[in-house]
């Protein structure tokens, strides 16, 4: 078995705040951005999510991101396309990457949670009757590709010029670093076809197997079969990975607990479609590199995005990313951060000590 050669290393976070005050949440997520890129993170990402404590726009957070970073890539896994205008959010960005001096990475799925609330709020009309899946992904990209728009003779008066309409600002090159978040057979070669790189986390779809690596596997070598001969777009592996190392004995135990309460559902496919999960690695950090080096998906890929759990805290996200990062990564491949730092180990930025808190680990 082939073991891992990682080039490039991420963490995707939830973004965590409160109901009640939102903005120490939203600003300690900044804050972390700007902690993995002084640990020396390739990709600091955010999931956009509705009506949760989790970010509602990943356009927005990542453009204050870009204005406290400098060097690493700004993700977004992933945005649901079912609620976005494909022609608003090119625009929206378009604008972040270009105050971003073209950072952005920006994860698409289908679908629409909690559509039975939100669906009549989005649209006017009977939106179940749209089409809110690929096709709209499609066309998303093709406004970042920045198209003009009209015939040739058409153009728009502004008070300051005279101009042929196309989306702005025009930053084509975002077209280019466009990612699906396939977990079906069907997805990733739709992904495939349209160019888009690949993002596969702890989740998947049982087809033909009951197994989550074989399954994962399987996505993978579909992607890549179906790629036309002239792409070569990036594919990333995410996975929860949680090592003890620098935590105390109380934070240790919280997160063997937290660990333990979503074991059960890697145990066999949930619900009609066949659900598969990953099992959290936790453990040591040799305990991880063991689990991780025996992994077969990940001998299939350079890229691993680290996924932090729900509603933990600032400080034990540190201790993480830390302990990943000079504990985990040096083993699993190139030192992440090296290639645009000018080589060499990153600083070692040591993490506050998690606190000892009650409450839900998420």
């Amino acid at each position: 078995m082939s073991t891992p050669d990682i080039t490039s290393l991420a963490f995707l976070t939830p973004g965590n705040f409160a109901d009640d005050d939102p903005y120490p949440g939203l600003e300690e997520t900044l804050r972390l951005f700007e902690y993995g890129e002084r640990l020396g993170y390739d990709g600091a990402w955010i999931r956009q999510r509705h009506l949760e404590h989790g970010v509602g726009s990943a356009a927005v957070f990542l453009a204050a991101a870009g204005q406290r970073t400098e060097r690493i890539e700004l993700g977004s896994a992933v945005i649901p396309i079912g609620y976005e205008s494909p022609f608003r959010l090119a625009e929206d960005l378009a604008l972040a990457d270009v105050l971003s001096r073209g950072r952005l990475q920006i994860g698409f799925s289908t679908g629409m949670p909690h559509a039975d609330l939100l669906g009549d709020l989005v649209y006017d009309g009977d939106w179940r009757s749209f089409d809110l899946s690929y096709g709209r992904i499609a066309r998303l990209v093709e406004n970042l590709r920045g198209g003009y728009l009209g015939g040739p003779d058409t153009v728009i008066h502004s008070p300051g010029n005279v101009q042929r309409p196309r989306l702005q600002p025009h930053n084509p090159g975002l077209a280019r670093r466009i990612w699906y978040g396939g977990g079906s057979l069907r997805s990733v070669r739709w992904a495939a076809g349209q160019g888009l790189g690949l993002l596969s986390g702890n989740i998947v779809t049982g087809e033909g197997t009951d197994d989550f690596t074989t399954a994962q596997l399987n996505l993978l070598s579909e992607y890549r079969r179906t790629l036309p001969p002239d792409r070569t777009p990036r594919v990333a592996v995410g996975r929860v990975i949680v090592p003890l190392d620098g935590a105390d004995a109380a934070t240790r135990a919280r997160y063997r607990a937290y660990a333990a309460s979503r074991h059960e559902r890697t145990l066999a496919p949930q619900g009609p479609k066949r659900v598969l999960f990953a099992p959290d690695v936790v453990g040591t950090a040799e305990q991880i590199l063991e689990e991780l080096t025996a992994d077969p998906v990940l001998a299939e890929v350079s890229e691993l995005r680290l996924e932090l759990p729900y509603e933990f805290h600032r400080e034990e996200y540190e201790q993480i990313l830390h302990d990943v990062r000079h504990l985990v990564a040096p083993e699993l491949g190139r030192l992440p951060g090296a290639a645009r730092t000018g080589g060499g180990r990153a600083p070692d930025v040591t993490p506050r000590r998690p606190e000892v808190r009650t409450g839900r680990a998420g």
